[in-house]
């Protein structure tokens, strides 16, 4: 385990310094305008950011997506991020419980982590390719016991593990194992990309397979492709090159499968940068929007620290929320865009083979 507690602590270093940061802008949420309304009838303060999350009140839409999960640091890290989480009533979404779940070295995914959060979401995570590897439901289910987690997201990252000097290339027939998890699994079972999003195809599979937790992860945040790069040899950079931008734009991923059917819940990562995102995110509906490598810098200095910068991601999505006339969140999913409306409007129908359902609150 030392060597993947070694990597581990190599992606914490290379995102922490911005080396795997792909083009801000490829998410495609500066290309999501609102239309402003200057009078909005609204008292700010009374505005409701409150939400519902795996049977959880939430005081805003947001998850602190995964960012740890192995390195000596993590268990400080994941101290503060629970800490912050359970001030503010927002998810958490661990790092990677490989190494916790096949040799105890915890890094803070243990039960100290819930008794920092009681009452948020937690989602424990696993990589899904570790199905073809040796794990199974009770490697699973230990996953979810060392931190009594309300659900277990399984990552998706196939571009990663083929850049990766040690990865895991073996996907066959994993989408039958993922179905056999979720039939089996006593907590809901989400999957997402890390980076270069889902695709309608994918995502029909996987809600089809009983998956009731989709994160799109898209373009536009962190190359994973960039980082394993970073760490790699001359020739892997070289390979890795063409691949840097490699995926889905988050906003392009979010308009082709939202909204998901009734009971199931959406979550768009991938490059949000701000309250505004958050708020452009809810609109395109998703349920959540989940933030890593921009709070990492917060969650490594302190707890406080982390606060804050949430505390400013939420004031800004109540300013987003103001400014369109949003009382709260249901809202906010019908305001007004500028241009391209009655094409963004008709998303809300749902694309072929996914049927409408209300948004106000999908609790799996």
């Amino acid at each position: 385990m030392t060597d993947i507690s070694g990597r581990k602590s190599d992606h914490l270093r290379i995102v922490a310094e911005g080396l795997g940061t792909q083009d801000r802008r490829a998410t495609g949420f500066d290309n999501v305008h609102f239309v402003h309304k200057a009078l909005p009838d609204l008292d700010m303060d009374d505005i409701d950011t409150s939400c519902r999350f795996l049977g959880r009140k939430m005081g805003a839409p947001l998850l602190i997506s995964a960012m740890t999960g192995g390195p000596d640091e993590a268990a400080r890290i994941n101290a503060c991020i629970a800490e912050a989480c359970a001030e503010l009533g927002i998810a958490l979404s661990v790092g990677s419980q490989r190494i916790a779940v096949e040799d105890g070295a915890t890094g803070g995914l243990g039960a100290d982590l819930r008794a920092r959060a009681r009452d948020i979401p937690i989602l424990g995570n696993i990589g899904a390719v570790q199905l073809n590897y040796g794990f199974g439901l009770p490697e699973a289910q230990r996953a979810v016991d060392m931190i009594e987690a309300d659900a277990l997201i399984l990552h998706l990252n196939p571009l990663q593990e083929a850049i990766q000097l040690e990865g895991n290339r073996n996907f066959a027939g994993l989408m039958h194992r993922i179905e056999a998890l979720a039939r089996d699994l006593p907590v809901p079972l989400g999957a997402k990309e890390v980076g270069a999003g889902l695709a309608p195809d994918v995502t029909r599979q996987l809600l089809d397979a009983g998956v009731q937790i989709i994160d799109v992860a898209g373009l536009g945040g962190t190359s994973w492709a960039r980082v394993e790069a970073e760490r790699g040899t001359a020739r892997t950079q070289a390979i890795a090159a063409p691949f840097h931008d490699w995926g889905i734009p988050t906003t392009d991923a979010l308009r082709a499968i939202a909204p998901l059917p009734q009971g199931r819940s959406l979550i768009a990562s991938g490059g949000v940068r701000d309250g505004l995102d958050v708020a452009r995110a809810i609109r395109l509906g998703a349920d959540l929007a989940g933030q890593a490598a921009r709070a990492l810098a917060a969650a490594r200095t302190s707890a406080d620290a982390l606060v804050q910068h949430f505390d400013d991601v939420i004031t800004q999505l109540r300013i987003a929320m103001f400014c369109t006339g949003s009382a709260d969140l249901a809202a906010l999913r019908q305001a007004a865009l500028q241009g391209d409306r009655d094409k963004l409007q008709a998303s809300h129908a749902g694309p072929a083979g996914l049927p409408s359902a209300g948004q106000e609150d999908r609790t799996p």
